[in-house]
């Protein structure tokens, strides 16, 4: 396989390989977060990661659901390239174990690695490719299925492909994130680099949260009391209903943003901080699901659509990076980045070839300060749903300019015409400019047909 080279770092950044911790939230909007502008709902220790690294506001994910955009971030290709574009069968988008994926790219550079949450690529129980062990990770801990990671209260609990029954009522994110610290502290008792990625559930589908917690929201938000919310399309497991929704979402936020400052005081106990970037992103926009109300918690901000729209509020997500000492603390960025820069820059910080299938542009020189940032021609997305084909949906970004193009029904039927915003004027996306720019429509077009490849 061909590789390109990467950048070279200052000779001390090379000497000793940073860790790396990956973040990924599910279904979390980006006005969710204190530091994106969330008023009702405080987080602290997630805002800790923008006070004291960087905050990005144009940065997108691989896709508008889960599994597709989990595999553009393992593959480092963009939504038009990569072999995922729809939720689905998830044994049929495992990853190409001959594909210098990102863990694969830490495993080769000597670190340990480990992935604790919802893979999202096949059953994690199941040899094979569907497997996050065949593609370089050491271990996994973690739900069994996709689907299953619709409820924290499933019947097993998969480790290192070793499915595990679980007694009634266990509460499944807890003992995850558990296992991620374990993970981190035996790696530097090792004194191996260490590359740990945490896909989180949170905060997607059944509001499950711990019962302390939930019940202390119930007490802030006592008249959304009579509401259950539930969630059973495709669990394909037991997913218990929750008594005040609004409540079990403040509760579970309120349980992951603890876990992240007890991460960070870790950090500091063992010595390795200032060595260890964390970085913290969402897989795509909010969810209006299990009794989930992001209207209420305003989730995304001035922005429009939800989970499964290409409209900025699918697929614009937080993006936060952290390493102290080389990130200037709270630095913003309004470079354009997205989930396909992530291989090339982890392989530009820790001295490996970027893989050739990679479409991303490291972003290395924006989170140290140093060098030219190399820009992205256009920032291009689309999405599969039904039996809508080649695409649903699609969109593209042009500098401020942006362009969605949806199809007539949810199974297809034919595309609309081609939508233009200027982001820059309208955040919103709420005034078409069709109409009186059709050249750039023109233009644009052509861009989003030259990035679509057809799926085999």
């Amino acid at each position: 396989m061909t590789l390109t080279c990467a950048n070279t770092l200052p000779a001390a950044t090379v000497a000793k390989p940073p860790n790396v911790i990956y973040i990924l939230a599910d279904d979390l909007g980006i006005g969710d977060l204190g530091c994106y502008g969330q008023q009702k709902l405080k987080t602290p220790n997630i805002d800790r990661l923008a006070d004291e690294g960087m905050l990005f506001s144009d940065h997108y994910s691989g896709n508008t659901v889960c599994s597709p955009s989990r595999a553009v971030l393992m593959t480092g290709q963009h939504p038009g390239h990569v072999h995922c574009r729809g939720n689905g069968d998830e044994n049929g988008f495992a990853l190409d174990p001959e594909m210098v994926t990102l863990p694969r790219l830490f495993k080769n550079a000597g670190y340990a690695t480990g992935a604790y949450g919802k893979w999202g690529l096949g059953e994690t129980h199941l040899e094979g490719a569907q497997n996050p062990l065949t593609h370089g990770f050491d271990h996994f801990t973690g739900w069994k299925s996709q689907r299953i990671a619709h409820t924290y209260y499933p019947s097993s609990i998969v480790r290192d492909g070793e499915e595990i029954p679980l007694e009634n009522g266990t509460f499944v994110h807890d003992m995850i994130m558990a296992d991620a610290f374990g993970f981190i502290e035996e790696s530097v008792d090792s004194e191996k680099p260490f590359f740990c990625y945490i896909p989180t559930a949170v905060p997607h589908a059944a509001m499950h949260a711990p019962q302390e917690l939930h019940e202390k929201w119930r007490k802030v938000y006592p008249q959304f009391d009579g509401k259950i919310g539930k969630y059973s399309a495709g669990a394909r497991d037991k997913c218990p209903p929750v008594q005040n929704p609004i409540a079990g979402f403040a509760a579970m936020m309120e349980n992951l943003d603890n876990q992240i400052g007890d991460l960070l005081d870790m950090l500091v106990e063992l010595g390795v901080d200032e060595n260890t970037i964390v970085i913290f992103s969402s897989d795509n926009g909010s969810h209006m699901e299990g009794g989930h109300n992001p209207k209420f918690w305003d989730s995304n901000g001035p922005l429009r659509g939800h989970k499964r729209d290409v409209y900025e509020g699918g697929i614009r997500t937080p993006f936060l990076v952290r390493w102290p000492g080389q990130i200037e603390a709270g630095s913003r960025s309004e470079h354009l980045s997205a989930f396909w820069d992530i291989v090339p820059t982890m392989a530009d910080l820790i001295g490996q070839p970027i893989p050739e299938q990679t479409d991303g542009i490291s972003i290395v020189p924006t989170l140290l300060g140093k060098g030219e940032q190399p820009q992205h021609k256009y920032i291009y997305h689309e999405f599969i749903m039904g039996d809508a084909k080649p695409y649903h949906s699609r969109s593209l970004r042009y500098g401020d300019w942006k362009v969605v193009q949806t199809s007539k029904s949810k199974n297809g039927g034919g595309l609309k015409s081609i939508e233009l915003y200027n982001l820059k004027d309208d955040i919103g996306e709420t005034k078409n400019l069709a109409k009186q720019y059709p050249e750039i429509v023109t233009k644009m077009e052509g861009f989003m047909d030259d990035a679509h490849t057809p799926l085999n």
